[in-house]
């Protein structure tokens, strides 16, 4: 039996605390699909700059509270701040995949400088709520990864060869080609989303 945790995996809300992460997270769903339509490398630069946002405000404001309360931190800091790198890796793999636009760039700065202050506040007051935001952000990161994956295979997308910051990053085949890329990219999700909403359910129960 293998452990591969499942593709397609929906975390139904179950307060209305869920409900609010799940709403504004289809929210911001509705906003990419109008501005990038089906553009999904350049929807990943964008989007991966903001999804590189949550684990180092997280790791360090978990790495504050251990401070403060001189108390372990049951693993969370590593785990989050391993997220944040992981998602910049993302962002730096697209950056050599589509070549950003200065429109596109611009946009970078102004989602960041946002995303950033926001979630920091809303992290400070709701911990829990934080992370199903993010469970939820990287439920439709997966879909968008897999309608991605699936336009290369029927040819909508071209296959290019996958950048070498990719190959070493996932120890690729020297000739792995972009849709190795993205099968990577998504286990990546995969294992954020999972890891987010488990967080957010531990805090639930902790309140």
């Amino acid at each position: 039996m293998s452990d591969m945790p499942p593709l397609s995996s929906h975390y139904v809300p179950r307060d209305r605390s869920d409900q609010v992460a799940y709403m504004f997270v289809r929210f911001l769903r509705f906003f990419a699909d109008m501005f990038f339509a089906h553009r999904y490398g350049h929807r990943a630069v964008v989007l991966e700059t903001v999804a590189a946002v949550p684990g180092m405000v997280g790791g360090t404001l978990q790495h504050l509270r251990s401070l403060r309360r001189m108390e372990g931190d049951h693993g969370r800091i590593s785990l989050l701040l391993e997220e944040a790198e992981n998602e910049r890796m993302h962002l730096m793999t697209f950056v050599q995949i589509v070549q950003p636009s200065r429109l596109e760039r611009l946009l970078v700065l102004l989602a960041q400088g946002i995303f950033y202050n926001l979630y920091f506040l809303y992290y400070v007051a709701f911990p829990g709520a934080a992370h199903r935001v993010v469970g939820y952000l990287e439920e439709e990161a997966v879909r968008s990864y897999t309608e991605y994956l699936a336009g290369v295979d029927n040819g909508t997308y071209d296959n290019a060869p996958a950048p070498l910051i990719a190959i070493e990053y996932w120890h690729l085949d020297a000739d792995a080609r972009l849709r190795e890329v993205i099968i990577a990219i998504r286990g990546d999700e995969i294992r954020h989303r999972d890891a987010n909403h488990d967080l957010a359910d531990a805090m639930a129960k902790n309140r």
